[in-house]
């Protein structure tokens, strides 16, 4: 029992100064991290905390052009400023009249300030849940340490989940460290702290991957007769992990799958809606590879039809309340934010689209193969290891190639956060290498029983049931 005490103290401290040098880190760059939409975002925040829709306009401009002298131009893929050299005085000048020039032209109303068209700007008023995350923080702290603060928040969060998925489907400790220090480190930790809606649907997002994993998760219970017999022999070495693994069990799973995409259609219903439509087709053939595998499929199916259902309420719940949706997206992208003629038929031009951007982006990963071989270590993980996360990362991995398929814009090029539901599959994946791997464990499917003379056995534990044993 003190050795077990001992390990989970150890789990926490290194939890912490995982969490205590991101934070340092981030401390170098409180501001300057503004991109051109974060000001949409701030001023709705403002409208909700109680300020007049001209004066959160008037604070939103205050901080976008303000962080905007601290964007570093050669590493970050957007910035502030209209172009390089602008002053904070002519970054105010500019959107101060932007605003006066598109309330004269008719967007006189809605939570966010007329920086651009009505169309355009009611992609943000359908994302309120982000503006309403910050309004605590940024009535409290100020633009600046408010924002800042909200971002370190969301991001320290996404590291325990990805932590608590890793050890609920019967990692390491280290591995779950690991997980936790690699989602901070990679590009998810970068957007997290970034004042967009993006942080806060990717850190929902590791709730419900979290939830799949406990609902694909193999239970003592789940072996039967097998389990039963091995039962009191794991019961004294189970981690405070696998204990409240077992104890959450799949209502608990299910609560987490079903509250993080219903908080994710708030704030980026989109990103909700390919999570949940991407989960629900890796697992459907993950449940018909173990079906014709001979294996155990329930669980899978659960968790597949579970999302499938997800999937269709969040785009009913969208189309009924007349948000943007992917024919609004492609016009966007095809007429500059709607300030041209709309396209008759938008979709020949938005492959052609498609087609260049992806060409670019694969030449890309080829000049910097920091991803692909991220993603060739996360291919082995797949191949070397059981584990219940590994069908959910994958999922998380195809709904962030889904979302950036959806916005094929050559200046998103550089960044990472139309894409990074993909950096998941290595952070999920890639710690799993830590451990040996060992047959049978960790399996998204009950282990499958087999005969042994006169008894049963489920891979690693052999029981053999003796004349008269349980009499």
């Amino acid at each position: 029992m003190p050795h077990i005490r001992r390990t989970q103290h150890l789990g926490l401290a290194g939890l912490l100064v995982i969490a205590v040098a991101f934070t340092a880190l981030q401390l170098t760059a409180v501001t300057g991290r503004a991109s051109p939409d974060s000001k949409n975002y701030l001023s709705y925040a403002f409208s909700l905390s109680g300020e007049s829709r001209a004066e959160a306009g008037r604070r939103a401009i205050a901080y976008s052009c303000e962080s905007g002298q601290h964007a570093p131009l050669d590493t970050i893929p957007w910035t502030s400023r209209k172009a390089a050299g602008e002053t904070e005085a002519q970054c105010v000048r500019r959107l101060t009249d932007s605003v006066a020039y598109w309330t004269r032209n008719g967007n006189t109303s809605g939570m966010t300030a007329p920086f651009a068209n009505q169309r355009f700007m009611a992609i943000f008023e359908a994302r309120p849940g982000y503006p309403l995350f910050l309004v605590p923080f940024v009535t409290a702290f100020g633009a600046v340490w408010g924002l800042w603060l909200a971002g370190l928040l969301v991001a320290l969060a996404g590291a325990v989940c990805v932590l608590l998925t890793l050890r609920a489907a019967g990692a390491s400790r280290r591995a779950g460290l690991a997980g936790a220090a690699l989602y901070l480190a990679l590009p998810t930790g970068t957007v997290a702290m970034n004042p967009l809606s993006d942080g806060l649907s990717l850190a929902l997002g590791t709730v419900v991957v979290l939830g799949c994993t406990l609902l694909l998760r193999e239970r003592p219970s789940d072996t039967s007769g097998a389990g039963a017999g091995r039962g009191a022999e794991a019961a004294g070495t189970r981690t405070r992990a696998g204990r409240w693994a077992d104890a959450a069990g799949t209502r608990t799973g299910a609560a987490l799958v079903v509250g993080g995409l219903a908080l994710m259609f708030l704030v980026r219903y989109s990103q909700a809606l390919l999570l949940a439509a991407a989960l629900a087709g890796v697992l459907a053939v993950r449940a018909a590879w173990s079906h014709r595998k001979g294996h155990r499929s329930t669980p899978v199916l659960r968790a597949a039809g579970l999302c499938a259902l997800l999937a269709a309420l969040v785009y009913a719940g969208a189309h009924l309340l007349s948000w943007p949706m992917g024919q609004d997206s492609a016009q966007d992208l095809l007429t500059h934010h709607y300030q041209r003629p709309d396209r008759p038929d938008p979709w020949p031009e938005f492959f052609a689209r498609e087609r260049v951007f992806w060409w670019a982006w694969l030449k890309r990963q080829a000049t910097y193969p920091f991803l692909p071989v991220l993603l060739a270590l996360s291919a082995l993980a797949l191949g070397k290891r059981r584990s219940a996360v590994l069908p959910v990362a994958l999922g998380a991995g195809v709904a962030g190639l889904l979302n950036q398929a959806g916005h094929p814009n050559l200046d998103q090029l550089l960044g990472h956060r139309l894409i990074v539901f993909v950096w998941l599959l290595p952070v999920l994946a890639v710690p799993l290498l830590l451990d040996r791997p060992r047959p049978g464990g960790s399996s998204p499917l009950p282990a499958q029983l087999e005969k042994v003379g006169g008894g049963q056995r489920d891979g690693t534990v052999r029981v053999v049931q003796q004349a008269g044993e349980g009499t």
